[in-house]
């Protein structure tokens, strides 16, 4: 059984996730254009995909719509005090991973290092 509070977090809209990520990058200077990229890397979706997945659950963008690159493994680091690499659930890991790739964005890193290349 799943944690109920794990549940409530997988429960969330993409797309209210996606706004909130929208936010942070333009407040420290980046754009809606590199979050793309760097979510469409991570996600394989492009931008007119990843706003139609606006109304999808958390779990069930990670489950039936995103497909994740095989260079995952290479997203370490922590978000909020937790590494990323040690997140047990792997829904949740993916996004850790996903918040550790626009907190990076955020931090001003290139879009070529944020993207493990």
């Amino acid at each position: 059984m799943t944690d109920p509070k794990l549940e409530r977090v997988f429960a969330y809209p993409f797309g209210d996730i996606y706004n909130n990520y929208v936010a942070k990058v333009e407040r420290k200077d980046r754009t809606r254009g590199e979050l793309d990229d760097v979510l469409g890397w991570f996600t394989g979706l492009d931008p007119d995909q990843l706003a139609a997945a606006g109304e999808q659950t958390l779990r069930e963008f990670f489950d039936h719509t995103a497909e994740l690159p095989a260079s995952t493994e290479l997203i370490t680091g922590s978000v909020c005090g937790v590494k990323v690499q040690e997140v047990d659930d792997p829904l949740m890991r993916k996004i850790r991973m996903m918040d550790k790739l626009v907190d990076e964005l955020a931090k001003g890193k290139a879009l070529k290092k944020v993207k493990r290349g």
